[in-house]
């Protein structure tokens, strides 16, 4: 008889929620619906208004990306990656997070931002197969990450 595997747990896991004021500021598809439809019909404006601002929340809702790191792999939205795979994986935040989003980004980094979380995981390859030299990662706990990856690298090895 062949036991179940234990079910393993997450040495980090979030969702990248949107933060409310992106809710509120795509609240104005609202007046600008009303704006264009009154003319016509405000029956129109008003169900247009509500059609399109739950469609946006839906789509905000239903493709708000997962973080995580369980198994040796580090998965980000869709991507994943074993961490034998990755090199040295830095917590960056304020300033420091806005120029590696800017003036040091490099174009053939892996990216998965969302600029309502203003922290980072910056997450170096070592596969020499692989083109992309980073991973750069929106994070809430930005130093919590860096250190599961760590962790789970250390555990690889």
């Amino acid at each position: 008889m062949t036991s179940a595997p234990a079910p393993s747990t997450a040495l980090h896991a979030e969702r990248l929620w949107p933060a409310p004021w992106v809710f509120v500021v795509t609240a104005l598809v609202i007046p600008a619906s009303l704006l264009v439809f009154l003319p016509i019909s405000l029956e129109a404006g008003i169900a247009t208004a509500i059609v399109l601002y739950a469609g946006i929340v839906v789509v905000l809702l239903t493709t708000t990306p997962r973080v995580e790191v369980r198994d040796g792999v580090l998965t980000a939205g869709r991507a994943h990656i074993p961490v034998g795979l990755l090199g040295a994986a830095t917590a960056v935040d304020g300033e420091e997070a806005r120029a590696e989003r800017g003036v040091r980004l490099d174009a053939r980094a892996w990216l998965l931002l969302r600029g309502w979380i203003p922290g980072l995981v910056r997450v170096e390859l070592e596969d020499p197969d692989d083109p992309t030299p980073y991973w750069l990662v929106s994070t809430r706990h930005p130093t919590a990450l860096a250190a599961a990856i760590e962790r789970a690298r250390s555990d690889a090895a």
